[in-house]
């Protein structure tokens, strides 16, 4: 079922259409900061430029629904949803793959990674209930705060989801993912250009979220060999390439 946005999980655990964050008193066409309580609690700049640079991001949050500012506020770029064209085509070794029809300039927001918000124990029982020939769309974000908790956010594209489903993995990729976070702390998992993407090129991220696949930037332990057996290869092809797409181990081990 083709949905422009997330929503909540078979498992009722999340709902990423409640509306729990204040709204701004902006009274004006577009807000700016520091007078936007919006963009204090963040910054705006949604784009990859500067976050590739950077060990860690600040958060970005829209402005949402209970803002008084206006429609065409700077602040709301995600949930305006998917603005390129993008085709899903059959690629030679990694199934299907989407390519941009159009230029897109690095920073540019391409399109968001919806499907079902699910738990951890959902997330994990649905992976499990999988054969390893099975394709596991579900992708796991770990947000690490300043105080030592981390946020985890799990997406399962394979009833409910969008164009973001068929995009493949690799260890070059040209897209980011950065979450955004718009009406509450549910995340919108947005995907930006992180290089100027030519038209008709593929389009790919890097499923650990790393954006170059630079080992030290993943704190995730080596997998052990006997684990490689249930691992998908990756074909992307890239200089770099780590033969293994990523793994979660926390999500295949054992309850």
């Amino acid at each position: 079922q083709y949905s422009p946005d997330s929503v909540a999980g078979a498992d009722g655990e999340l709902d990423p259409s409640e509306v729990t964050f204040p709204g701004c008193p902006c009274r004006r066409s577009s807000c700016a900061a520091p007078e936007c309580p919006c963009l204090r609690r963040g910054h705006s700049d949604s784009g990859s430029a500067e976050r590739q640079e950077q060990p860690f991001s600040r958060p970005v949050f829209e402005c949402n629904s209970l803002c008084a500012c206006g429609e065409g506020c700077q602040n709301r770029l995600v949930q305006r949803g998917l603005r390129l064209r993008l085709q899903v085509f059959r690629t030679a070794r990694k199934g299907w793959g989407v390519r941009a029809l159009e230029p897109v300039p690095r920073g540019g927001f391409v399109c968001e990674y919806a499907g079902e918000v699910l738990g951890f124990a959902e997330a994990r029982r649905r992976i499990h209930a999988q054969n390893p020939q099975q394709p596991n769309y579900i992708i796991a974000v770990r947000e690490h705060l300043h105080d030592g908790r981390v946020m985890e956010t799990f997406v399962d594209p394979s009833r409910v989801g969008n164009v973001g489903r068929f995009l493949n993995h690799s260890c070059e990729p040209n897209l980011v993912m950065v979450p955004v976070r718009v009406d509450s702390m549910v995340p919108r998992l947005a995907l930006f250009a992180a290089a100027d993407i030519s038209a008709g090129e593929e389009l790919s991220y890097d499923y650990s979220g790393r954006f170059q696949n630079f080992p030290e930037a993943s704190r995730e332990p080596k997998p052990l060999e006997e684990e490689n057996s249930l691992r998908k290869p990756c074909y992307c092809g890239s200089r770099t390439c780590a033969s293994f797409l990523p793994w979660d181990s926390s999500l295949f081990s054992t309850p």
